[in-house]
């Protein structure tokens, strides 16, 4: 008896670990579609829902639009939630607009998200610290104080290159884009700066370690994710338009040269992150869409290390069934 008992467990644990997240997909990129992807994920944002995006530098023209989200933000009743940047005085004296509350106030206000929706800089009074489980860096993530005030979160990204991290998706989204800029300077650097001081923060001495800082990103992530779930939950849906090389964070991003692609959608961001980047690299290169930039940026910069160390931590699974939404 012991020993049919001892198969079964083996059986069950093996289906267990064989075990594949869902990820949605829709090629409809429309404000109705984002609803759509949103109820098909089967969770019900409720009580105070954060929604966390990026409002996107001044002259960056590749954010995610409000008229595209407005939809999604009133089904779910959220407020936008956002950090503020930390890197006013990065290489060659780049002057960022989103690195005073006052100044990222005004471009939100440009960008046309106050007309809609209810926006929260969630650092522009306090910051606190959430645990982490993977310490191999940090020791824990420095997030915008007002975090505490939200039940839920709807993690909404942009999926696009990104100068540092290779990509940005829901990983990004989910650690640089909650911290507050101590909490941006602790991940960047890897765990050596934890005020940030933006004379220091961009030399070799912080920045030095690249896979420490994408391996610090996961567990970060992975803070966040743990906080909300302890809470009410958490879903990641990202967006696949627009998509430079370059993050919304940049300025002037270099030009776009690939065809928008689709939504995508899950309740594991490793997954999402995955299926994100297993679609650039099955695009085939032709006059209007060339991914060939955005994998190189995402290869010299080690970019899917992030998502191999958010799984090796247990935050999620590279393993994804995708269920599309269209007929």
């Amino acid at each position: 008896m012991k020993k049919v008992f001892l198969t079964v467990c083996l059986v069950a644990a093996t289906m267990t670990s064989m075990a594949q997240s869902k990820v949605y997909v829709t090629r409809d990129i429309t404000a109705e579609s984002l609803v759509r992807i949103y109820k098909a994920l089967g969770v019900k944002a409720e009580g105070r829902v954060a929604v966390k995006i990026s409002t996107g530098e001044g002259s960056n023209p590749n954010y995610l639009k409000p008229e595209l989200i407005k939809d999604l933000i009133r089904e779910v009743d959220g407020t936008i939630v956002e950090c503020n940047t930390a890197y006013g005085n990065a290489p060659k004296d780049k002057q960022d607009e989103r690195t005073t509350s006052e100044n990222h106030w005004q471009v939100i206000e440009r960008h046309g998200f106050t007309k809609y929706f209810p926006v929260d800089i969630m650092d522009e009074y306090d910051e606190m610290r959430i645990p982490v489980k993977d310490q191999s860096h940090i020791k824990y993530d420095i997030v915008g104080g007002h975090l505490a005030n939200y039940d839920f979160m709807v993690l909404l990204s942009h999926f696009k290159g990104h100068p540092m991290g290779g990509y940005g998706g829901a990983l990004k989204n989910l650690s640089i884009g909650c911290a507050s800029q101590n909490g941006k300077a602790y991940i960047h650097s890897a765990g050596k700066m934890e005020k940030l001081d933006m004379r220091r923060l961009w030399t070799p001495e912080f920045i030095g370690d690249q896979d420490g800082f994408l391996e610090s990103m996961a567990a970060a992530a992975q803070g966040v994710v743990n906080y909300f779930q302890r809470e009410r939950g958490i879903i990641f849906i990202s967006v696949m338009n627009n998509m430079s090389i370059d993050c919304d964070c940049v300025d002037h991003p270099e030009p776009v040269k690939l065809e928008d692609y689709g939504i995508l959608a899950s309740l594991d961001p490793v997954a999402l992150d995955q299926a994100c980047v297993d679609i650039i690299n099955q695009q085939k290169v032709t006059a209007k869409n060339d991914p060939t930039d955005l994998l190189n940026r995402i290869d010299r910069q080690h970019g899917t290390h992030t998502i191999d160390w958010a799984e090796k931590i247990g935050l999620g699974s590279k393993q994804y069934t995708l269920v599309s939404l269209d007929k």
